[in-house]
């Protein structure tokens, strides 16, 4: 609580979590350090098979370092509260707020999408001209400028509508598939429909036909204007200065903003649209508060300012130094026991308490308040970028500057990038850019609101999630390698806990190391009657018991203590040896041919397209393959491996016993049995458009095959 004589605007309390995990890390570390001098010593000492010995002790030392990392996000999580009521009660007193949402291509981020989110986030029970939002698309599609001309007219319905009503759900397609109506439902719901059947239309056709008005701005494209080489265009649809709604108040600014682009100087995807954003938002309107959204993440509580004005608005010398308030990334659709492990629990809540009790979370991209001065320099910095500009918006004076500051060659020999703005150097910008700003002094603020800020799609396919965690994955270990890498400038700058959140997630690929030896290694072993763990009834049993029961026992009560059902958990650890075999495996292979300039790699949009008979699956629980990915490959070989392996020891032991001698291998061959039953149900039940292609069958087949006839690899 603050000590000071104002109302309190927020508390902070220490999660129940914290003591228990503090011993049990000190009991566990005991038994990881005596089980690898085990296994050392067995190594030096023992005849048994040195390549066996040594892979499996690699997987060990992995297993154990990240393990070690993991406790940063365990020694002090802590929870908060905000008191919004506390704010006073004069608006004038309100900082502007400047908010960004990007997009990049209408095909794979439909407009009416964005248009729902943009709308959220206009209807904010927020000073109106105090509100500005900036749309960056860096598709330069005429598509999403006619999209938002179209929703710049029905704002205009939309937001006293909002009002009036007291509406919590304030994006559109979310509030009229609920159900509620008042006196003028229809009449609204009627412009809604129109919108999106003029913004569904022209994406279908490829045309758009705006009344005359804008008819001379969509003249500007021609064939020349692609999506990777276009000039810049600004375009104010909505002046708070000028527009009113249909009652006669305010409209908040809404600014189309499609930067220069040339395919002979690098963009740097979102970062580098971020940073355009950030210029032109200072010269239009220079907001002291900056708002993040990606443009599947609509606002689910209009009065989500307010919380972040009780850090921002608090008297006390310790709210300077925050440079950013994040909420998590909670999505809608998602089913109870989520068979992907699409929410993303630990990452976006249960590790983010923990990242709060010691410096502050990290960035994750959305659904972010920032302090504008935190992009420009320390907290001590004296620059003042918090003064609102006066002059119009659309004056040419403005105008001129915003197209300047948008040109592709602007960031030519300046700090843009490597101290100034977004930070380059990572495909995670967002990560990259909430670590950086920690090291120069910045603290951040983790608010989890009971009812969620933001509401987004997550990946119904798994195909499109498994692109997105390997684009995670390279862009995690471009951090790890890059210059103020956390293990380097993160000791120099940051508590010795939290630099080991950052090593953590940065070296997060490599759980595919101990992932990839532990579901193939000891099968094969087990096919060829090879052991290679010690005896039910040897005492060095107890210590891979011990170390297996208590890791996966400290992830389950740390999932159900945040909400998760038990399915759940199951479904999260399913999906997380998933994305070992494939996403952080193939993102490992990917970075390292691009670092030895063999391979260039590829930015991808991850699809938010619906897939309508995808979905009916999903809600069945049904996991979601059909198409020929290379991330099916190594999944379905080790499933494969495991189900040969577990029959051939059931076979084995039935006619020679030996199970006190086989059975870790018999349990961990069961193990990805178990985890691999969706995988065998695509591949040789399912009928459907979701199964498994019949070329990754067949090569997995194969692959499968040569394993279990060749043990001179390894015995």
């Amino acid at each position: 609580m603050q000590n000071h004589p104002f109302p309190p605007l927020h508390s902070r309390s220490i999660d129940r979590r914290a003591l228990p995990n503090r011993i049990f890390a000190i009991i566990f570390t005991c038994i990881i350090v005596t089980m690898l001098y085990h296994q050392i010593t067995t190594l030096l000492f023992s005849s048994t098979n040195i390549t066996i010995s040594t892979l499996m002790l690699l997987a060990n030392m992995v297993l154990a370092f990240m393990w070690f990392t993991h406790q940063g996000f365990r020694m002090n999580p802590i929870h908060r509260t905000t008191f919004p009521e506390n704010l006073p009660k004069d608006e004038t007193k309100y900082p502007a707020i400047d908010v960004f949402i990007c997009t990049a291509d209408p095909y794979k981020e439909p407009p009416m999408m964005v248009v729902n989110t943009a709308l959220s986030i206009m209807a904010y029970d927020y000073p109106t001209d105090k509100l500005s939002v900036y749309l960056s698309d860096d598709g330069g599609s005429k598509l999403t400028l006619f999209a938002f001309v179209e929703a710049a007219k029905f704002a205009k319905h939309w937001l006293p509508y909002c009002k009036k009503y007291g509406i919590i759900d304030r994006s559109p397609e979310a509030h009229f598939s609920s159900h509620h109506t008042f006196s003028n439902t229809n009449e609204i719901k009627s412009l809604y429909e129109n919108m999106k059947l003029n913004i569904e239309e022209a994406v279908t056709s490829g045309n758009v036909y705006p009344d005359e008005k804008w008819a001379t701005l969509f003249g500007l494209w021609d064939a020349k204007f692609t999506r990777s080489d276009h000039p810049t265009l600004i375009q104010v649809l909505l002046d708070s200065a000028v527009d009113d709604d249909a009652l006669g108040h305010a409209m908040p600014n809404l600014i189309y903003v499609s930067r220069e682009k040339c395919k002979t100087i690098p963009h740097n995807f979102k970062g580098g649209a971020l940073n355009v954003l950030l210029r032109v938002s200072e010269t239009m309107t220079n907001a002291p508060i900056i708002l993040t959204v990606d443009c599947d993440m609509y606002s689910n509580d209009p009065k989500t300012p307010m919380q972040a004005l009780c850090y921002f608005m608090d008297p006390s010398k310790e709210s300077e130094n925050i440079a950013y308030i994040q909420h998590p990334q909670i999505f809608h659709g998602i089913d109870r026991d989520d068979i992907y492990g699409a929410e993303f629990k630990f990452v976006f809540q249960i590790n983010m308490t923990g990242f709060d009790g010691l410096v502050g979370p990290s960035h994750v991209g959305t659904g972010c308040f920032f302090r504008r001065r935190a992009f420009y320099g320390d907290p001590s910095s004296s620059h003042n970028y918090e003064q609102r500009r006066t002059q119009s918006i659309q004056c040419n004076e403005v105008l001129g500057r915003a197209y300047e500051v948008a040109s592709c060659t602007f960031e030519a020999q300046t700090k843009w990038g490597s101290e100034v703005g977004v930070r380059y150097g990572s495909l995670l910008e967002d990560f990259y850019t909430g670590y950086r700003l920690q090291c120069q002094g910045w603290r951040s603020v983790f608010v989890l609101p009971q009812r969620p800020a933001f509401l987004g799609n997550a990946p119904m396919n798994l195909d499109d999630l498994l692109n997105q965690i390997q684009r995670w994955s390279m862009g995690l270990l471009d951090m790890a390698f890059a210059k103020h890498n956390p293990l380097t400038q993160g000791f120099m700058s940051l508590p010795f806990m939290h630099s080991l959140c950052y090593i953590h997630y940065s070296l997060w690929p490599i759980w595919c190391i101990p992932v990839a030896i532990y579901s193939i290694l000891p099968q094969l072993a087990l096919i060829h009657s090879f052991p290679i763990f010690p005896k039910v009834s040897d005492p060095w049993f107890m210590l891979y018991a011990i170390s297996f029961i208590g890791a996966y026992g400290q992830e389950f009560l740390e999932f159900k203590l945040a909400g998760g059902t038990t399915r759940g958990w199951f479904n999260e650890q399913r999906a997380w040896i998933i994305r070992c075999l494939s996403s952080y495996l193939l993102g490992m292979v990917e970075f390292t041919l691009t670092k030895l300039h063999i391979y260039s790699t590829r930015f991808t949009i991850t699809s938010k397209v619906v897939d309508e008979e995808a979905n009916k699956r999903y809600d069945q629980g049904m996991m979601e393959f059909g198409v020929e990915s290379p991330f099916f490959y190594p999944i379905s070989v080790a499933a494969l491996i495991n189900l040969v392996a577990f029959v051939n020891g059931i076979v084995h032991i039935l006619e020679y016993g030996r199970l006190e001698e086989f059975f870790v291998q018999l349990f961990l061959s069961g193990f990805g049995v178990v985890n691999g039953w969706p995988i065998y149900e695509a591949m040789f039940i399912r009928s459907d458009h979701g199964k498994m292609p019949l070329k990754i069958t067949l090569v997995s087949i194969v692959i499968t095959s040569m394993l279990y006839l060749a043990p001179s690899l390894f015995f």
